[in-house]
């Protein structure tokens, strides 16, 4: 991801943590994240933990925590959330390629498909993207090869989906 996606979609501390290395892994993610509220109501949102290998477009979620997760937050995309996922694609190759090639194919493969989700292109936008990628662990333990792109507001969660959006 380039420095101007990480600021952008990095404003947020929780959206930090996503932007290092998140993705497709190994390494374990509380069984259940911690509630989640509607900042207008104080009502408590219902959350779903998923797997992160099952992840589809359309679907959105909260924030977690931790550089590497298998499980995230699901969130009903009328509810507030901080993500939403726009696009995936599978990255090829039998080896590994390293965290640079995975972070590079990543990025420019969910900045080509940002103007299409958004109907803007990512320069004029006022919102930001990260990615979920595979780790070496995943890739060589798991086949693991999934990209899934997120879009989010830096400056807060959204309510709704963001596709067709144009701004």
């Amino acid at each position: 991801m380039t420095t101007s996606a990480i600021t952008r979609i990095g404003v947020a501390a929780t959206t930090a943590t996503l932007a290092l290395l998140l993705g497709g892994c190994t390494a374990l993610f509380p069984s259940s994240a911690p509630p989640a509220t509607d900042s207008q109501t104080g009502e408590e949102i219902t959350q779903t933990d998923t797997d992160v290998f099952t992840l589809s477009v359309g679907q959105c979620l909260n924030d977690t925590s931790g550089t590497e997760v298998s499980e995230v937050p699901i969130v009903d995309c009328t509810d507030e959330h901080d993500f939403e996922v726009y696009e995936d694609f599978e990255l090829t190759g039998d080896e590994f390629p390293g965290d640079d090639q995975v972070d590079s194919e990543a990025d420019a493969g969910c900045l080509a498909a940002f103007d299409t989700f958004t109907g803007i292109s990512y320069d004029s936008s006022v919102y930001g993207y990260t990615y979920f990628t595979p780790t070496e662990g995943s890739w060589t333990d798991g086949g693991d090869r999934l990209v899934s792109c997120l879009i989010g507001d830096p400056n807060g969660k959204t309510v709704g989906s963001l596709a067709g959006v144009a701004k």
